[in-house]
């Protein structure tokens, strides 16, 4: 026979179960990613994002710097979350024009200094070259990803990264490769025991 008392019972135990269960699938631990080049060589300052099924893609509220110092940009390569307003602060005594051709996004500021009333939203994932049309030299890139979870490797080409179990969808991107328009795409498979990958990059 079952009490009301047991039935309140049964009621608050499927409650915590049902609570519990989003927690459960969400549950991410630190995976150490290294990228290499095809000679089996760590890749350095490399970029690399994981795509998830179901987590949202763009972001409304995320900033981000891409400064000129020294004549020269910084960081040289910045990632992104699709979504991200990025400004461009110089701190140079010398005014900037920076501008991107690239088709994911493109912008020009003609020469400024200090920063830029309005930043730059970068709204479609891709890759966007920045240069400054007064000083030839100066090159960067900003890498735009449809995921919170990305990074750039270290100097052991190494990148940890929070990813739960599953079959997810891994980006990669590097200065050298051949399509630097282009992220590399490539299934990883995830699971509760795994702590380092080792992803080779195509040229």
């Amino acid at each position: 026979m079952v009490t009301l008392s047991m039935h309140r019972s049964l009621r608050r135990a499927a409650l915590a179960g049902a609570l519990l269960w989003p927690a459960a699938a969400a549950w991410a631990a630190p995976v150490t990613l290294q990228l290499r080049n095809a000679a089996g060589q760590p890749v350095a300052d490399a970029v690399v994002a994981v795509e998830l099924r179901g987590r949202p893609q763009r972001t409304s509220t995320a900033k981000a710097e891409m400064s000129q110092r020294d004549r020269n940009f910084q960081p040289p390569v910045l990632v992104v979350q699709t979504g991200t307003a990025v400004s461009f602060p110089n701190f140079d005594t010398v005014r900037h024009h920076v501008y991107s051709f690239s088709p994911v996004k493109v912008f020009d500021i003609k020469l400024y200094a200090g920063t830029p009333a309005e930043p730059v939203v970068f709204d479609k994932p891709g890759v966007a070259a920045l240069g400054c049309n007064i000083h030839d030299r100066m090159s960067a890139h900003i890498v735009v990803v449809d995921t919170p979870l990305f990074a750039r490797t270290d100097a052991r080409g190494e990148a940890v990264l929070d990813l739960p179990a599953g079959e997810h969808r891994l980006l990669t991107w590097h200065a050298a490769q051949k399509q630097a328009q282009q992220l590399q795409a490539q299934p990883i498979d995830v699971t509760a025991s795994i702590k380092s990958l080792v992803v080779t990059l195509p040229d």
